[in-house]
């Protein structure tokens, strides 16, 4: 297996380190997670195909801790696991004569992130390009001190906008194409979270941000053997 396979994997769920403690569950050549930030503002899904590896649920509690480990590898890899009884205990991941093992979790000490019961119904879908992406990456890191960005209805329709505010602020505006547009009211989201699920996504060149006027976002990526999906809740008292 390539350890790039495994390192997307963990990129799309981890965030730049925002999401940490996390259950894998391996059954049928599908690696899956579902995952949710400490401040429960984003919840999200990754489940990567064709990921040869036992059925096993994993409890991986320090998701940086891995990556360092993984990181000392070479690039081809076979992982297996240390069991105690039908329990996993621990992850090996073999490079050649090189080989790193990581203690698992116990499952009980990861909480499952919430279960979405009812979901809004997301009346505007913006698209994301490669060009969208881009841009807001480079935007965000230029604006490095401001944590949200908006979305509402401009002179020429929907427009984001990170740093917005009803002062004037220092900001950047991406005018977007729509597929539908049912925005009310500006709805602010957050800017770091949000750079970060595209950075984990960036290669995927085709994607749509649903938002509802409730308060909700969804995007969902597909591209190689990846389908991520994330939910992003709506920040209060965005002036």
């Amino acid at each position: 297996m390539q350890k790039s396979k495994l390192d997307r994997f963990i990129q799309k769920y981890n965030l730049g380190g925002n999401v940490n403690s996390v259950k894998w569950k391996s059954t049928t050549d599908v690696l899956s997670t579902t995952f949710v930030t400490p401040d429960k503002s984003l919840l999200g899904t990754v489940k990567v195909d064709k990921f040869s590896f036992e059925d096993a649920e994993l409890g991986v509690y320090q998701t940086d801790q891995l990556k360092s480990l993984i990181g000392v590898l070479g690039d081809d890899v076979s992982l297996k696991l240390t069991k105690f009884g039908d329990k996993a205990v621990s992850l090996n991941v073999k490079n050649g004569s090189a080989s790193i093992d990581y203690v698992l979790s116990d499952l009980s000490v990861i909480a499952d992130p919430p279960a979405l019961k009812r979901l809004p119904e997301f009346g505007t879908s913006i698209k994301l390009d490669t060009k969208f992406i881009n841009t807001f990456i480079k935007g965000k890191s230029a604006l490095s001190d401001v944590d949200t960005f908006t979305i509402l209805n401009g002179k020429n329709g929907v427009e984001v906008i990170i740093g917005y505010s009803s002062t004037n602020t220092n900001r950047v505006n991406i005018s977007v194409e729509t597929k539908t547009n049912e925005i009310t009211d500006a709805v602010s989201f957050n800017a770091n979270l949000f750079k970060e699920v595209l950075l984990a996504n960036r290669e995927c060149t085709s994607a749509v941000l649903e938002v509802s006027n409730e308060g909700l976002a969804r995007v969902n990526f597909k591209v190689d053997d990846y389908d991520s999906t994330y939910y992003i809740v709506a920040m209060q008292g965005v002036n």
